[in-house]
């Protein structure tokens, strides 16, 4: 907060009270901060916290306001309500159940909620799909069930914040499509599946994502009481990055602000990475006309001026949608401005070799870890491990974040769950001897795999279905030698405190976890000992079942350990947990998928590019069950989809993200490319092809100079 204010940011700061403003502008020209400082100059200048309200599309996104509010200059007293436009709905929807639970159709509306998360949807769609599945349904495409469920819960989403009726998924869906006609019927059979979910959910007084905004939206809005009772509790707004947010949000805040004191709408003109979310920057940037002063701020605080004219030339490369900025920087400054190997890596090792390097030579220079970040269009577990091995050798610290993998793919939670397994055998979860062997490589300290092998080998020893492990005392002598006796000494101590569990009174899964992290795991000689990704996983899974077990506990009762061991063994997908984006500040090197870094929000000094050749890049995930821009609110449903339509959104996407992560970059970009990707195939996507054009054009305006 000691931060010195442009005249600009002065001027909306302290504006006057009943002033409405939309404040656009690219990344890092300080809009948010203008935002954070507008925030607490209304709680200085004496409204009440609770009258002032601050809405972003995503948590994540609220931090800057949250740590504000933390900082000395906060004012004492109540905190401002920060929220999404769906957890404002999910509040409303709990306030006012009793007045709409009947009109919107719950089958007990006499009883009390209850509200899913992603990860309990999936589980309750899962239930649902499964028979399906077995009956033939989507047999034409091949798909993990876990994303086949994901996709069809994506779909009810996107037609609650876009505003059409669910009913008409499938058909909106199957009217676009001009292929193959075997995919008419896989929409058909989404539609299918959308349709008991909602019916089992208006059954159980279940209420997803998508069915609170829908209620919301519907019953409570038009609602006079409710639309009092927000009216007047919130009296100023501030809602940042709409550009992000759905037409649900943008929607609500249309009909509000003209009963609001003051409005300040913050606008990204370069935004609009959730769009396979629902976000319509398009649809935001209408609310201008409600406002009654416009500010754009375009002097950037982050990037230098050849950095800004390096994103205008990969800017005209990618659209030609606008001319090229006359040369007001030297073509060379602009080319120093990226860093890569003059020799062309053939293989994939190779570039991330020399990254390693680069990395490793920064930080000998005197440049903070944390100021450091390595972007590729996908993070696989292959090149984290690889990565994070090379780094690892040159003593930097690294750490990686992928929101929303499934709960089963972080080493953490899989250790966990499988000494879960083996402390319940009542369950009747036998894990495989590998299974076991990993866990122990997780949970004991300075176990190498080998050993963990030979160690499970003689000791897991299923019995009558029932997984059981044996003392360490009981391997012959050669083993021991092996094994080491340090290493058998901390198993036996494992085994004996899961022995020791079974004799006692059994506790809820959070619970055990919860007790196994604190008393066993977190201390030394064990693996998560001052391992905090391994923590912060634990947390997560604590949370992720104290949630499922709130969630569905009445429903299967003692069963609810195995009920959620089944779950995450379909692959269920994580929802997303706020503690995974608060570590920004470590002094570590980041490794992150580019869109998760830019919904961080936050400017590193350097940046690294990898994969550059990657159609990653550029194209959209593989989603046969659902499709964002049919989905969204302009689409005209009598148009099919082309190829066309494919490459220019394509085009427009990789531009926005280009843009975005240059606008976050302070310094330099340092590119990796090798002329085989990390599967062996030989890439040549359009980022690559932009960047070679943008070179070869740099070099051509030099030798005319």
């Amino acid at each position: 907060m000691a931060l010195t204010l442009s005249p600009g940011q002065r001027d909306l700061v302290t504006l006057a009270a009943a002033n409405k403003v939309l404040l656009q502008g690219p990344a890092g020209t300080g809009k948010t901060t203008a935002g954070v400082h507008r925030l607490i100059d209304l709680l200085r200048s004496g409204e009440t916290s609770s009258s002032v309200l601050v809405m972003v599309p995503q948590r994540t996104l609220a931090v800057p306001y949250s740590d504000a509010l933390r900082s000395p200059v906060g004012r004492p007293g109540g905190i401002p309500t920060i929220v999404t436009a769906g957890g404002l709905a999910r509040r409303m929807v709990e306030l006012f159940w009793p007045l709409v639970a009947e009109q919107a159709g719950f089958s007990q509306p006499d009883q009390p909620p209850t509200f899913l998360t992603l990860e309990t949807a999936q589980y309750f769609m899962a239930r649902l799909v499964r028979p399906l599945l077995a009956e033939g349904y989507f047999e034409s495409i091949s798909i993990q069930p876990n994303r086949l469920y994901s996709q069809v819960i994506d779909n009810l989403n996107k037609a609650a914040v876009v505003g059409f009726p669910y009913s008409e998924i499938g058909q909106r869906l199957r009217s676009a499509w001009m292929g193959e006609p075997g995919q008419a019927r896989v929409y058909a059979d989404a539609q299918q599946c959308a349709n008991l979910f909602r019916e089992y959910c208006l059954a159980h007084n279940l209420l997803d994502f998508s069915l609170q905004v829908e209620v919301f939206r519907q019953y409570l809005w038009p609602n006079q009481v409710c639309r009092d009772h927000l009216k007047s509790t919130f009296r100023h707004i501030i809602a940042d990055n709409i550009e992000e947010d759905t037409p649900f949000a943008h929607d609500l805040l249309r009909d509000w602000l003209p009963d609001l004191k003051s409005a300040l709408l913050i606008y990204d003109e370069d935004g609009g990475y959730r769009q396979f979310l629902g976000a319509d920057p398009q649809h935001a940037y209408t609310l201008k006309d409600l406002c009654d002063r416009r500010e754009r701020f375009d002097q950037s605080w982050v990037t230098s001026t050849p950095l800004q004219a390096l994103g205008d030339q990969l800017s005209y490369t990618l659209s030609r949608s606008q001319d090229l900025p006359p040369d007001a920087v030297a073509p060379e400054t602009i080319r120093d401005t990226l860093v890569y190997d003059s020799q062309l890596h053939r293989y994939y090792p190779e570039m991330l070799d020399w990254v390693a390097e680069q990395i490793a030579g920064l930080v000998a220079s005197g440049v903070s870890p944390g100021e450091i970040v390595v972007i590729m269009p996908f993070l696989s577990d292959a090149l984290r491990y690889s990565l994070m091995n090379r780094l690892g050798r040159f003593g930097v610290p690294a750490r990686s974040h992928r929101p929303s993998r499934a709960l089963r793919d972080e080493p953490a939670a899989q250790c966990l769950l499988t000494l879960a397994a083996l402390a319940h055998p009542h369950w009747g979860f036998c894990p495989s001897k590998y299974d076991v062997a990993y866990a122990l490589v997780q949970a004991i300290d300075e176990l190498d795999l080998v050993r963990a092998q030979l160690l499970a080998d003689i000791v897991y020893r299923p019995r009558g279905g029932r997984p059981a492990l044996s003392s360490f005392e009981q391997i012959n002598p050669e083993m021991h030698e092996r094994i080491t006796y340090l290493l058998g000494g901390r198993y036996d101590a494992l085994r004996v405190w899961l022995t020791d569990y079974q004799q006692g009174e059994e506790v809820p899964l959070d619970h055990f976890l919860s007790r196994l992290f604190g008393e066993l795991l977190s201390q030394p000689g064990y693996g998560f000992h001052r391992d905090y990704d391994a923590a912060r996983v634990a947390a997560n899974l604590v949370e992720s079942v104290q949630k499922f077990r709130r969630s569905i506990g009445d429903e299967v009762g003692q069963g609810l350990g195995q009920e959620y061991l089944e779950m995450v063994r379909d692959g269920v997908l994580a929802a997303q947990y706020i503690r995974n984006w608060q570590e920004a500040d470590d002094d570590s090197v980041l490794l992150a998928p580019a869109h998760t870094f830019l919904m961080s929000n936050r400017p590193v000094d350097y940046q690294f590019w990898l994969d550059l050749g990657s159609g990653g890049w550029h194209e959209r995930l593989y989603q046969p069950l659902t499709q964002p821009y049919v989905l969204s609110r302009h689409w005209n449903p009598s148009r099919t989809w082309t190829d066309a339509d494919e490459f220019e959104t394509g085009q427009e996407r990789l531009n926005r993200l280009v843009l975005g992560l240059i606008g976050r970059c302070r310094k330099q970009i340092y590119l990796g490319f090798s002329e085989l990707g990390e599967r062996g195939f030989e890439h040549r996507g359009p980022l690559l092809g932009a960047i070679n054009q943008v070179l070869y054009r740099l070099s051509r305006q030099e030798q005319v100079e």
